[in-house]
């Protein structure tokens, strides 16, 4: 029975692309054929194994998930969003050291998606990315973890703090003391605000960047031989936006509040 409900849902586009359909909710003919941009010729034949496999439901004129069909489709989902991710960028994720993300939230990495990988040109290497400046400052909510200093953070997070907006940073020891012996004022400035949670972190924290906002999220990770290459993910699906935090809230679990240099 499962070899046979395995070969009904993935040997056929159409009959996928249905389930998938009307797993947001009941839908008669004419409905499926303009959504699944087919004809009734080549409907029907599909549908009629579905119901057969107990998959789907006929009510009148239209059709619905049965129980055992939600269930199923529940857990397509999560497959088919994670194969949608790495197929999007395979080279990057099969190149990514992706120890430093916790287990469960690797498995859910489908959460993620449509994102998109940044990898800016040798003439803008050590640049900021303009997608990441550009929406961070219309930002209103932020959550940002640092474990490399960049000579843009300073300005830019004091920018922030100065713009109202609620900033959480989580900063490795090393980062701190470079903001504290190199941009005492930026940091002062952070630590002033009262908008602004700066947090030091005294072990390794693994990833170069987090940044989760009210907008996008945003992830750098470092290569399988443990590089930094200046590539980047960002997203600005809801569901990266609830994945990010996740993964914020887990390295600010081991990070101390400070409060003043």
């Amino acid at each position: 029975m499962s070899s046979s409900l395995c070969d009904t849902i993935w040997l056929s586009e159409k009959r996928k692309n249905l389930l998938l359909l009307l797993m947001e909710g009941p839908r008669d003919i004419e409905q499926i054929k303009t959504s699944l941009n087919v004809n009734s010729k080549a409907m029907m034949p599909q549908i009629k194994i579905l119901n057969k496999q107990g998959l789907i439901l006929q009510n009148g004129n239209t059709y619905e998930l049965s129980d055992i069909g939600t269930l199923v489709v529940g857990n397509m989902l999560p497959l088919l969003n994670t194969l949608e991710v790495i197929e999007e960028n395979k080279e990057y994720w099969a190149s990514r050291d992706v120890s430093a993300i916790p287990h469960d939230l690797f498995m859910r990495l489908g959460e993620l998606g449509e994102c998109m990988v940044i990898e800016p040109d040798l003439n803008h290497l050590f640049d900021l990315p303009r997608e990441f400046t550009e929406n961070i400052m219309k930002s209103r909510s932020i959550l940002s973890s640092l474990s490399y200093y960049h000579p843009l953070y300073p300005s830019l997070y004091s920018k922030l703090a100065k713009s109202k907006a609620e900033v959480e940073l989580v900063l490795t020891e090393s980062v701190f003391e470079r903001l504290k012996n190199e941009t005492p004022d930026e940091l002062r400035s952070l630590l002033e605000s009262e908008n602004t949670t700066v947090m030091v972190c005294e072990e390794s924290l693994n990833i170069p960047t987090i940044a989760v906002t009210d907008r996008f999220m945003y992830l750098c990770l470092f290569d399988r031989q443990g590089k930094y290459d200046h590539r980047k993910v960002m997203s600005f699906d809801e569901s990266a936006l609830c994945w990010g935090r996740e993964l914020f809230k887990h390295y600010k679990k081991s990070a101390r509040k400070v409060t003043d240099i």
